[in-house]
């Protein structure tokens, strides 16, 4: 039997939008943004060692499963700058999960990088300027429990 690969996460996620323009104006009210590279009708949007392609031209209807789970230092942050947007706030709990749809109808469910045992490297977090984010005692008990929570 043949070794297989693993599944070591995502480099990116391409999302079809409308607009070039229009979404990192809108992307840009929620978020930071970082401008990796610009093409024909794409923007590439950095998140430290991953980023976010953006196509322009979406022909599909809204997604009702299919979405994008993202990590943010700070959901309410978003919660607050999607007030007075075109997006759809489809779930919104405070302290608790943010699901939306942005204006072009891809779906985002939104938590905070504390919460959830997703990691970024040391350097790379000090890189983006977040080397203060700590997790939570129960995201730490999710690593601890797969052998990968950072040293005390």
């Amino acid at each position: 039997m043949s070794r297989k690969a693993h599944f070591l996460g995502v480099n990116h996620v391409a999302l079809e939008v409308g607009d070039i323009e229009e979404a990192l104006e809108f992307y840009g009210r929620l978020f930071e943004l970082k401008l990796r590279g610009r093409g024909p009708r794409m923007a590439f949007i950095d998140a430290g060692d991953q980023f976010l392609a953006l196509s322009e031209g979406r022909t599909q209807g809204p997604d009702a499963h299919r979405h994008v789970g993202l990590v943010v230092d700070d959901r309410e942050a978003v919660r607050r700058a999607l007030e007075g947007t075109e997006a759809e706030i489809l779930r919104s709990v405070p302290g608790g999960g943010l699901d939306f749809r942005d204006p072009w109808g891809n779906y985002w469910q939104v938590v905070e990088y504390r919460d959830v045992q997703f990691t970024k490297a040391p350097e790379v977090l000090a890189g983006m300027g977040l080397s203060r984010l700590r997790k939570s005692e129960k995201a730490l008990e999710e690593l601890r429990a797969k052998g990968m929570a950072p040293p005390e």
